[in-house]
């Protein structure tokens, strides 16, 4: 029984997600994004039949573990747009340098003004960073790594949802800026959205998610100790 359960999860896991990209195809509003409906849906789904969240994760388990092919087959638009990118290095370097401490001395400022347990700092604290890496960084730096797989993923889905909002308002029309600005702020879930708004702002996003994720892996423990 447990088995038929966890292969239905990932059945419907995998036909909810897809339902919920055409849905955002006829109504482009964020939020239809996959991001924000697949979760709901899935989330009132578990709840609703009885469930038990280790048997849907027992089925749906392998998606997740994509995520680290995943974030790898982002090398392939890098490597077309490579002139680009040497180009402009400078300026996605720093960026991702200032992205990173905003991030992080930001998030533990309002968790420490909240009076939150050093677990729970040390857990927020990767928040900005790529899944596979943030639950590595937490693990490093005592935090819990499914606590900060949850603020990962709630990272990327507010700015899958005010990322279009911000764009407009701050009217960056520099493809590098927008990418840069998704892939430092809201990583895969932000790069997603970039490769919609255009393909050198996805490439440039890719790049600074990576980017952002390698150079924390080094400097967040560091951070975390001053």
């Amino acid at each position: 029984m447990e088995t038929g359960y966890a292969v239905l999860s990932l059945i419907l896991t995998v036909f909810v997600y897809i339902g919920a990209k055409k849905m955002h195809r006829r109504w482009t509003y964020v939020w239809f994004s996959p991001l924000v409906v697949a979760p709901i849906v899935l989330i009132l789904f578990v709840k609703g039949s009885g469930i038990r969240y280790e048997t849907y994760w027992s089925g749906s388990q392998w998606i997740s573990d994509l995520l680290g092919p995943a974030t790898v087959a982002f090398a392939v638009p890098l490597y077309k747009n490579w002139e680009i990118m040497k180009k402009h290095a400078v300026e996605i370097v720093t960026s991702c340098l200032a992205g990173i401490l905003i991030a992080v001395g930001s998030t533990c400022l309002f968790a420490w003004a909240a009076h939150l347990s050093p677990m729970l700092i040390t857990s927020l604290a990767p928040r900005s960073v790529t899944t596979p890496f943030a639950m590595d960084i937490s693990s490093r730096v005592g935090g819990q790594s499914s606590l900060t797989a949850v603020f990962v993923m709630v990272t990327g889905i507010t700015g899958t949802v005010i990322g279009p909002w911000l764009l407009r308002q701050r009217a960056l029309r520099s493809s590098i800026s927008r990418g840069v600005m998704l892939g430092v702020s809201a990583h895969g879930g932000g790069t997603a959205l970039a490769f919609t708004v255009g393909p050198l702002e996805g490439t440039v996003s890719s790049l600074s998610m990576i980017l952002t994720a390698v150079v924390s892996l080094g400097l967040i423990p560091v951070l975390l100790t001053l």
